[in-house]
């Protein structure tokens, strides 16, 4: 994530390497640092002779070296674009002699998403040592709530922890979503203004009320009605409300739990790093403790994996309804 800021920085700086071979899992680094370069390597009036969007499914590795090696028509640089890169698997060591000695005047980018190219080999050595070779690893859990943070005083918003906590369980790892989100309330709220809870209800569309967040704090203090509420509004709206994602975040809750209660060291503020919330937060796991000794946690961890089972149509019990899979859960956690 520092890294990921530090090369935007030096794009809008004008600082470019020559090569960027961007791989990973997230894509929206990937996409961000293309985004970047696409806004900052060229003028628009450059841009029609000099920037150059491949596929690489459409044109063979060859045939885009062969255009990085031509010099800009009337501009200091020329930018190539090569997206879905995965499919070069058999031919990125045709870029080898390329990245060995790449071409000043070109920036060239190279997406390589959903995989890893082995660092052993000539063209990964190339890149590195002339270029740039950027991994873009996804997110940890509790690393999302302080990237929503950082996106939010970005555009000059604030929130308290509950509101990013709401965002970041509601929307989960889905970076592209959460930005898109952000983008959209910056456009519609003052610099400086607080994003509340209701504000996120309006513009969003995430409930203040019915949302997952909502849905473990009541499991926490066993507020029986409020739980089986929401649980309701879920089967109500099932496109709104993914069963499988959102009995990942149960687990998860548990899952935390399960560790406050081994903690030799309680304090708020060890417990907060420890499990990677707010220290905000941690009270509720203080009041979850008291209602859920660890005997009884991990039992419903085991539950939830088996719910989690049938979910998927697997072992007993798996052509139950999402609201049957809903009543059974609760049921054997609130009891």
């Amino acid at each position: 994530m520092k890294d990921f800021t530090k090369y935007i920085s030096q794009i809008k700086n004008k600082e470019f390497a020559p090569i960027y071979f961007l791989y990973g899992d997230e894509t929206f680094f990937i996409d961000e640092i293309t985004a970047a370069l696409q806004e900052n390597v060229l003028t628009e009036e450059e841009k029609a002779f000099n920037q150059h969007i491949f596929y690489a499914n459409e044109i063979d590795a060859e045939d885009v070296i062969l255009q990085a090696r031509q010099y800009p028509m009337m501009a200091e640089r020329q930018l190539i674009i090569v997206k879905e890169a995965q499919a070069y698997d058999k031919q990125l060591n045709a870029f080898e002699a390329y990245f060995k000695n790449p071409v000043p005047s070109t920036i060239l980018v190279i997406n390589y998403k959903y995989k890893k190219p082995d660092g052993r080999t000539a063209y990964a050595k190339a890149v590195k040592a002339n270029g740039l070779l950027l991994e873009s690893n996804k997110l940890y859990e509790n690393q999302i709530p302080e990237w929503i943070y950082n996106l939010l005083k970005k555009r000059k918003l604030k929130a308290q922890p509950n509101v990013i906590q709401l965002l970041a369980e509601s929307i989960g790892d889905d970076l592209s979503r959460i930005s898109n989100e952000v983008k959209k309330l910056a456009m519609v709220l003052n610099p400086g203004e607080e994003l509340t809870l209701e504000l996120v209800e309006k513009h969003i569309g995430i409930s203040k009320d019915y949302n997952i967040f909502e849905l473990t704090k009541a499991i926490g203090v066993k507020n029986k009605k409020k739980a089986y509420l929401i649980a309701h509004h879920f089967t109500q709206n099932p496109k709104d409300h993914n069963f499988v994602f959102y009995l990942g975040l149960i687990f998860s809750f548990f899952h935390k739990l399960m560790l406050y209660h081994a903690l030799p060291d309680k304090s708020r503020t060890s417990v907060a790093k420890i499990l990677g919330v707010s220290p905000f937060f941690v009270k509720e796991y203080e009041i979850a403790a008291q209602n859920y000794p660890l005997k009884k946690v991990t039992a419903i961890i085991s539950l939830l994996r088996d719910t989690d089972m049938k979910s998927k149509g697997l072992g007993v019990g798996s052509n139950t309804t999402e609201k049957d899979l809903y009543n059974e859960l609760l049921f054997k956690i609130l009891h």
